[in-house]
This record gives C-alpha cells, structure tokens and sequence, in this order.
C-alpha cells in the first residue's frame, strides 16, 4: 500500500509507528520507478513524498536553492529557468522525470557529467528521516558549507536502503542561452581517436555521447553550449576541424531540448547500465558481446564513461551475462536497472566493499526495514 502524508509532521508520525511495530517500507518520490532494481519485499509498504513539493529556498544570486524531496524535477527546472538557471544533472529514462529526492537516491549520471560532474556534486545540503523516526540534517544552504558527516554522497546511490530524504539543496548553473549539436560518423577506431584528442583539447561541450539507434552504427553526437551564438559557431569550427582530421564526416544539428536531455525508453523497455573507464569504451562497443545485442539502443557518455543500453525486444539472459563479463573484463560495472519478468540475472553483484556497506546499513537500519531486497553493491537475490 503506498502513503502520501500531506505534512511534515504527518510523515514522522507515520514513520515511528511503522518502526515500532517492525513494519518493512520503502522510501518513494513520485513512485514512477519502484520496478527498477531488485524485487522488493511484497509486504512492503510505500511512503511516497509527493506532498512534499515546495521551494524551500532560492537564494538565486548565490546560484543554490532548497527544495522537498518530492518536487518534480520539471517543476524545478520549469521554476529555475523563469531565472536564467537551471539544475545540470541528466533526466532519468523510462517515461516520467519523477522527483528530485527519488533521482538523488538512485545517483545515476550520464552525459552532463563530463562537464559538470555527477548528481552528488550538485547537493551541499541534506534532510533526511531515519528509519527510527528522527530527522537528521547535514551540509547547509551555501557552497563553503562543510560542517557535519558528508551524509549526502553516501545517501545518494542508496536507492532507499538508508534513509528518506526529505529535502535537499543544490547548486546551480546559469543558463546558457545558446546551443548547437555535431554528430560525426565514420571509422570506429578513427571516433576514439577524435574523442581522446577532444578531451586533451581546451574545448569543453555539454555533453558528448556514443550513440546507436540499435542498427549497430555508432556515432558520437556533441552538444555545444555558451553565452553567444559567435561563441558555439567558434567551438563547432574547431571540432569539425579535429573531425576532419581523423577523416570522419560532421554534421551539425539544430538547437532541441532534445539535445540536452538523454535519448529516452518506453517504460516497457529492459535498461542496463554501464559504468566504466571512458578509455575502454570504444573497446566495449567493438566487443562480440555488445555486438550480439540486437537491436538495443545505446547511449554512452564518451567521456565519462557511463550510459545506458534498452530494448523492449526480450534478451536472453546468457546474451545479458556474457556482456557483464566483458564490462568488468574492461574494469567496469554493468546493472540492470529494469530486467525482463523472467530474467533471472542478478541486478548487480557483490562488490568487495560488500562488509562495509552491511556495516553501514546496520547503524542506519537496525531492524531492517528499509527498502528490503534493495541493498547497492550487495547481491541480495542470492541469499
């Protein structure tokens, strides 16, 4: 059954009386991703923040802002930009934005972080409710903030298993009112080197991705933003001159909100997540393993090393395994954020600092009641 209380006080009362009475539960935004991850207990109940939707804070010339954690991320963006801001983390995929906290909590980057790193490094403050009932608060509301437990990273990623988050403050960006995109194409080997030459280059774009439709072509597509058309015009110059060098064709795109945000998947869709050294991914995408995935979709960000892969077609689950072999042959992670009904490949494995993280999730969860099943970094679905 899913709760939305309507305040603050409402939640907390709730909250207490579910710990008292050994009640399992799970934190929840919007709740338009609650089938992602691993299966959650059934008897779970689902406290959902969507009540909790109000700016708290918008200190604007200080470029930060204070929000509940069940603020829609259009709505924040939506407000942001009526002042010439915006909030530079990269929209989930599968239908519906969802709310701030429910992205936090799940922590996944793409593109955008190249430039402006990852979800994490835009929070500098943090509310949250224990599974005992008890507020707690870390960070603040200015950038130099720094006082208490660095509660933010390790909540971030945490997809429920910790706490609830309440509220959050972020840092901002100004909006940079002109945008341009270049997709090149052409030798595989040729896109690495241009990608490598890019990132030793003083040119720093939005965002620049490996990108196939499912038709096994890969392409890197580059989004150019800044002040002044003359100044995207310039920075276009010079990459479809460094293009041109490695013989490999450009074509610029016109300015689309479709350029800043991520190709998106049917909420139907299986999605997997890669996460692994840029400089390793062109070998990935030339691996028997990714090659045999068809026809998924992909899009990994090319200088940052993560992305996502989808397909409504149903994958077998060798096809699934032989992949998360080469990505950790390649020193990376593979999750699969929503899997097939039938599929029976674990959402991620144990990582060795499984211990700690048990360690971790004892001190803030004692009775385990939190998000039961859904534990990051330990394979669950074995025990």
């Amino acid at each position: 059954m899913s709760h939305s209380p309507a305040s603050r006080s409402a939640l907390v009362d709730l909250v207490r009386q579910w710990h008292q009475s050994g009640t399992p539960w799970s934190p929840s935004g919007l709740g338009t991703r609650l089938d992602w991850g691993p299966p959650l207990d059934p008897r779970h109940e689902v406290l959902s923040c969507r009540q909790l939707n109000q700016v708290i804070d918008h200190a604007v010339d200080d470029l930060t802002i204070t929000v509940e954690a069940g603020m829609p991320l259009q709505d924040l963006q939506d407000l942001l930009a009526e002042q010439g801001q915006w909030l530079p983390i990269d929209w989930p995929r599968a239908g519906a934005a969802g709310s701030i906290g429910g992205l936090v909590a799940r922590g996944l980057a793409g593109g955008l972080r190249q430039r402006h790193l990852g979800v994490r490094d835009q929070i500098i403050g943090i509310g949250l409710l224990r599974a005992d009932g008890v507020e707690a608060h870390a960070g603040g509301r200015v950038v130099k903030n720094v006082a208490g437990y660095d509660l933010m990273r390790l909540l971030c990623g945490s997809w429920g298993s910790l706490a609830l988050i309440t509220e959050l403050t972020l840092r901002l960006q100004p909006l940079r009112p002109a945008r341009s995109g270049l997709l090149v194409e052409g030798d595989l080997k040729a896109q690495e080197a241009f990608r490598s030459e890019l990132l030793r280059s003083s040119l720093t774009p939005e965002r620049c991705d490996w990108i196939n439709g499912g038709d096994g072509a890969w392409r890197l597509r580059l989004v150019v933003s800044s002040v002044s058309e003359q100044a995207v015009n310039d920075q276009l110059k010079q990459l479809e001159a460094l293009a041109l060098n490695q013989q490999l064709s450009s074509e610029r795109q016109a300015c689309s909100d479709a350029l800043t945000t991520p190709f998106d998947a049917s909420p139907s869709a299986q999605l997997v997540r890669l996460v692994l050294p840029p400089a390793q991914l062109h070998r990935l995408l030339r691996d028997e393993a990714m090659r045999a995935l068809k026809p998924w979709t992909w899009e990994l960000a090319a200088g940052a090393g993560c992305g996502d892969g989808w397909c409504d077609a149903a994958t077998a689950d060798h096809q699934l395994e032989a992949l998360r072999r080469s990505v950790i042959r390649l020193g990376g992670e593979m999750t699969l954020l929503k899997r097939a009904a039938e599929s029976t490949v674990p959402v991620w494995l144990d990582r060795p600092s499984r211990p700690l993280i048990e360690a971790v999730k004892r001190q803030f969860d004692p009775k385990q009641q939190l998000s039961r099943g859904r534990l990051p970094g330990v394979n669950q679905e074995t025990l």
